[in-house]
């Protein structure tokens, strides 16, 4: 990734920020993003002892997150294409922050659920505008390692945010906790104020023409990658918020052992994440097909996804763990090809867009999840039947990634409305 280059405008000359800084503090952004909004499962033990809430009702605070993320996130994409990603995920980082310091406020099941949905809603800008600016800033030969520094970002949150939030909660208690988080993650704003973004004419890419909503909803790849995200996304987003409280309910550790348990197998998704990016760059710049390294990993993680969902309920506590660390190894390798394929299929015109459906897909499952999981726990008693969802929906992941996505390349706009005026 290069150094910083100078934009001129007339006789001014803008100092633009080079790739890699913006690269890393998207990836600081995203890492804030997934502590904060993992902050709940942690505390999730805590403040059902304090509010005597049920599983479903925990289930639904769970949810609650991702209606207000589900909802927003196509228009974010549209908003961050149109008014510019920078401004949008300034704001968003604002809402999310605000929404999490409160959450160390309020004291019922209502006040907890609005603050929920607004945090979600906040935190809907992040991959929609970091997608937006790395398909523009950020060469496709580049891409794999890009994403696999975000992906580290946002995988290590959860490990972060888990083993400190544990700690910190089990000497301070939850709500200090909430307040704390919230206030360092505005703090992210003031380096973010000095980014300054490449125009989208800087890229060769940038000259096709900008394709409508229209188009976009209209590709297979789209709806293939849509398909793959959400399926993978189940049980990602099952073990996200509900791995805290499996831990300690059902496998009898404490807060403490939780803590560092789950934030042991976080590390290990974010360190995958961050090789797999590599890697994917150096496979494609040796002259391997970004179709068959990008769908081969992620067909890898679906099948073994099934077998280490079943492997965490069915094996003693020594297996479990072990299974759940091989689960989020898998999880961490597929991470830069989520949005590294749909950055190079729809370029800087459209991925902020295309990534704003496809992220909304994949964020219906963390709306569903959670909750479905909290009334499976309930009428069953234990969590054996939610594992053996997660792994059956992998199944639907492999056919939306290896089967229903076409080609891993750059779609080029004009030919493709050219082609749809013949008909």
């Amino acid at each position: 990734m290069a150094a910083r280059y100078g934009v001129t405008q007339g006789i001014r000359t803008t100092r633009v920020t080079s790739p890699t800084r913006l690269v890393l503090l998207l990836s600081v952004g995203v890492f804030i993003n997934y502590v904060d909004r993992g902050n709940l499962a942690t505390a999730a033990p805590l403040i059902q002892g304090e509010l005597h809430l049920s599983a479903s009702q925990l289930g639904v605070l769970l949810s609650a997150f991702y209606y207000g993320y589900v909802l927003a996130m196509a228009p974010v994409g549209w908003f961050a294409e149109k008014y510019g990603a920078k401004r949008v995920l300034a704001t968003g980082a604002i809402v999310w922050s605000i929404a999490t310091l409160f959450t160390g406020v309020v004291s019922t099941f209502a006040g907890l659920l609005l603050l929920r949905l607004l945090m979600g809603g906040g935190e809907s800008v992040a991959f929609p505008c970091a997608s937006k600016l790395l398909a523009q800033a950020v060469p496709v030969s580049r891409l794999g390692l890009a994403n696999g520094v975000l992906s580290f970002g946002y995988l290590l949150g959860p490990a972060i945010g888990t083993l400190l939030g544990g700690l910190l909660m089990t000497r301070f208690g939850w709500r200090p906790v909430f307040i704390l988080f919230g206030v360092c993650s505005l703090a992210w704003l003031l380096p973010w104020r000095g980014v300054v973004i490449a125009p989208a004419a800087a890229n060769p890419a940038a000259s096709q023409r900008v394709p409508s909503f229209s188009e976009i909803l209209k590709q297979r790849a789209l709806w293939g990658a849509a398909i793959g995200l959400f399926s993978g996304n189940y049980g990602f987003y099952f073990i996200l918020a509900w791995l805290p409280f499996y831990l300690v309910k059902t496998r009898g550790f404490s807060i403490e052992a939780m803590a560092w348990t789950a934030s042991w197998a976080y590390l290990l998704n974010a360190v995958s994440a961050l090789f797999m990016g590599w890697l994917t760059d150096s496979w494609v710049r040796g002259g391997r097909s970004p179709t068959v390294v990008y769908k081969g990993v992620m067909g890898l993680f679906n099948l073994g996804g099934i077998a280490c969902m079943i492997g965490m309920v069915l094996l003693p506590t020594t297996g479990s763990i072990a299974v759940l660390f091989v689960y989020e190894v898998l999880a961490g390798l597929s991470s830069p090809a989520i949005f590294a394929i749909p950055q190079i299929i729809a370029g800087p015109h459209a991925a902020g867009r295309w990534v704003g459906v496809q992220n909304a897909a994949g964020g219906l499952a963390g709306l569903i999840a959670p909750a479905i999981t909290g009334v499976l726990v309930d009428r069953t008693g234990h969590f054996g039947a939610a594992f053996a969802l997660a792994a059956a929906l992998q199944v639907t992941g492999f056919i939306g990634w290896v089967v229903v996505l076409p080609k891993i390349v750059p779609l080029r706009w004009a030919e493709t409305r050219a082609s749809a005026l013949q008909y």
